[in-house]
């Protein structure tokens, strides 16, 4: 039966997202917001609500181990599994945006989430302000740099410009339908995790890091295939590492506002273990992208990534 809830509930998560990207990017044009602006905030916002939804529903359960392992296995998911994948399939082309903007942020965040937690095994409130806070003063350069560059190409190809024609009842519909996934999908999904980790004998947290972290990479994994299988347009890289920061200071910056985050005594991996994983990953990338082809993840840095990744899941259960 615990199985049976997380794989729902991953399903719904996954519809849940899905229809509140669309109606969140459709109700933006409605309201006149530019394609540049919806791309970099409207979708990623949205596209970071699954993991969001799980977070506060774990930490409102008392359950924090879920939260933090889920936002911390996703971001080392979508570059070990997501961006391993997408590499060895079609090798990523590096712009600058990557180095001067966004692989900055991500350390950044990544460092001070770890300096948060191991001051006092807990992300209070005032700390959750500061990451969201961060994530703003970000935004506002990213989009300042994009206007004044020609780095919004991909960000505007990002955006479905038939959702500017939708109706507002359908827009309704889609944000009702939205709504009710990610609630029941995270709902069941924490539940299952719950009796799942019971059942198997290890801890809420491995299975957050692990099963509910791929789990809720799905789309990113999905959608960076399907373009590398294609080749329709350059794969941004700077989307994937975009995720990892919005998982950090938005996920958990708002559940860390409406809920404190604590860091259970009984999973020390956590803070001595995962989260150096998760620094690891995002450290790596610079010398990957400069070897052995400059700024190129080429196909053998993508099977270093991916061999990588299926340690640390071996690791978490071990």
């Amino acid at each position: 039966m615990s199985i049976l809830l997380v794989l729902v509930g991953l399903a719904l998560l996954v519809i849940g997202g899905e229809f509140l990207v669309r109606s969140s990017v459709a109700l933006s044009f409605k309201l006149k917001l530019s394609k540049l602006v919806i791309g970099m905030t409207v979708v990623s916002f949205a596209t970071s609500a699954p993991e969001l939804l799980v977070s506060l529903q774990a930490a409102l359960d008392g359950v924090s181990d879920i939260s933090l392992g889920n936002v911390i296995g996703s971001n080392i998911a979508n570059i070990g599994l997501v961006l391993g994948i997408t590499a060895i399939i079609s090798p990523l082309i590096v712009d600058r945006d990557f180095y001067r903007l966004n692989w900055p942020m991500m350390m950044l965040l990544s460092i001070a989430l770890y300096v948060f937690l191991k001051n006092d095994l807990l992300l209070s409130a005032i700390e959750g302000f500061i990451l969201l806070i961060s994530l703003c003063v970000f935004l506002f350069f990213l989009i300042k740099n994009s206007i004044n560059s020609l780095s919004n190409v991909t960000v505007v190809d990002d955006v479905d410009e038939t959702l500017a024609v939708v109706s507002t009842f359908k827009i309704a519909l889609w944000l009702l339908i939205g709504g009710l996934g990610l609630y029941f999908g995270s709902e069941w999904l924490v539940d299952g995790a719950k009796e799942l980790a019971q059942s198997v004998g290890i801890s809420d947290y491995a299975i957050s890091v692990t099963v509910i972290a791929i789990g809720t990479s799905v789309p990113e994994l999905a959608a960076s295939v399907i373009a590398a299988l294609k080749q329709e347009k350059a794969i941004s890289l700077g989307n994937l590492i975009g995720s990892n920061i919005f998982n950090i200071a938005s996920v958990l910056g708002l559940t860390a506002i409406i809920k404190p985050i604590t860091v259970n005594p009984e999973t020390p991996e956590i803070l001595s273990t995962n989260i150096f994983w998760m620094i690891g990953f995002a450290a790596i990338l610079v010398p990957l992208m400069l070897w052995p082809k400059r700024y190129q993840i080429t196909r053998g840095n993508g099977i270093l990534l991916f061999i990588a990744y299926l340690i640390f899941i071996v690791g978490a259960f071990t």
